[in-house]
């Protein structure tokens, strides 16, 4: 069994290409049985964020072209197109990927936690799908232990930055008091939520929650002291915003151009500052045109946050140390299973003899010998039918010179050297 990680992110892939290979949420389970089925792949794990997607994969060949044509074919994107921006890595690299994405070291913060739930969520999916298996099942459970190992021993989750906290930093750096502006949230995940927890420690006046959901909307509203309207007020209400950002599952943008333009003409052209951290994109690019708008998607958060990052970086070459040692340990676990087969055919061998042996014992019990007698048969017949084949090897390694073989037996029966 082989194992493969690949796929794009925001250090191989901009926002245009990363949008166009996400799998929806309400996708992801069909996606895993259609790679398993006919894709090339054993098993399959998706993790499909703003900033990643990738596949972890286990295959019987080392050959991986197959996954690649059905990731492809899958999104209907030409093989030219998107190949440039794929990495992939086999065995061993998977390994270490998977660890140091995990741990946020493969973030576009450096020490991010939410991909460590975002993997949880991955694997979570393809194991209740049916689509992993022993080596998967492996990975993903060292892998989240590793991560925790990281958190718990270097200092990579100090001063926590996230894409939430960068939006929020940046709308900072915008509007000098938070405490006398309105901001709209579109949507009601997890990364709205953080958002909110965000703006809210930094004061915010006002806080709008519109969802497709309304009843979601409510329950983040409710935590924060903030409004929930519906999805379809959203553009009535656009106006009362200085602030939006917007992160929602959405496959199609669902602001655009007119309806800003709209609520800057209600707004008598007051500055409105936007982030939109979904992928695929929530708002219109053509929004970027309109004066007194400050458009911003999740890749312009590469250049906003930079504090803190000398302490993360330290902490980062001690998490380096410790994956480092964690493959070695899992590799070594990969190897041991090319034992499995050649341990299960030694037992069933030896169980074989010993059923033979013992059946002809209770024969002789039947017959009414003395059971001392027929206990110390026993015992000589299995010593030497389970020598037999070894002694035979051995004679012929010694006559041929094969100290190699000879040194091997007796580690593998832990023999004296006299």
């Amino acid at each position: 069994m082989h194992l493969l990680a690949f796929g794009i992110n925001h250090h191989t892939a901009p926002v245009e290409i990363r949008e166009k290979a996400a799998f929806a949420s309400d996708k992801l389970v069909s996606a895993l049985h259609d790679v398993t089925a006919g894709g090339g792949a054993s098993e399959a794990a998706i993790v499909s964020t703003c900033n990643r997607t990738e596949l972890y994969c286990g295959l019987e060949s080392a050959h991986a072209d197959h996954i690649i044509d059905w990731f492809c074919h899958y999104h209907r994107l030409p093989p030219a197109d998107i190949r440039p921006y794929l990495y992939r890595h086999p065995d061993q690299a998977a390994v270490k990927h998977a660890f140091r994405v995990a741990a946020g070291l493969d973030s576009m913060i450096l020490g991010e936690p939410q991909i460590l739930g975002q993997m949880k969520e991955a694997f979570a999916t393809a194991h209740k799908a049916g689509a992993t298996g022993k080596i998967l099942n492996r990975l993903f459970q060292q892998t989240f232990s590793v991560a925790k190992q990281v958190r718990t021993d270097t200092a990579i989750g100090a001063s926590a930055v996230s894409v939430a906290s960068a939006a929020v930093r940046l709308a900072r750096q915008i509007f000098s008091k938070l405490s006398e502006q309105t901001v709209m949230l579109i949507g009601a995940g997890d990364m709205i939520e953080l958002c909110a927890r965000h703006l809210k420690e930094q004061g915010i006046g006002h806080m709008i929650v519109t969802n497709r959901t309304v009843d979601r909307a409510e329950q983040v509203a409710a935590m924060f002291g903030a409004e929930a309207i519906s999805l379809a007020e959203m553009p009535t209400r656009l106006a009362d915003a200085d602030i939006v950002i917007s992160s929602t599952a959405s496959q199609l943008p669902i602001l655009g151009k007119g309806a800003v333009e709209s609520a800057l003409k209600a707004r008598k052209h007051r500055p409105m500052f936007m982030m939109d951290i979904a992928v695929p994109r929530d708002i219109e690019s053509e929004v970027s045109e309109l004066d007194d708008v400050y458009l911003y998607t999740i890749d312009d958060l590469k250049d906003v946050v930079q504090e803190n990052m000398e302490s993360r970086e330290a902490a980062a070459r001690e998490a380096e140390k410790i994956i480092d040692t964690k493959v070695v340990d899992f590799m070594h676990w990969v190897a041991s299973l090319d034992a499995v087969p050649a341990i299960r055919a030694l037992r069933e061998s030896a169980d074989a003899l010993r059923e033979v042996e013992v059946e002809r014992a209770r024969q002789r019990l039947a017959h009414g010998d003395d059971p001392a007698r027929v206990i110390e048969h026993l015992a000589r017949a299995l010593t030497n039918k389970f020598t037999h084949n070894p002694t035979d090897v051995l004679r012929k390694a010694d006559h041929e010179g094969n100290k190699a073989l000879l040194d091997a037996a007796r580690r593998l029966f832990n023999l004296d050297e006299e």
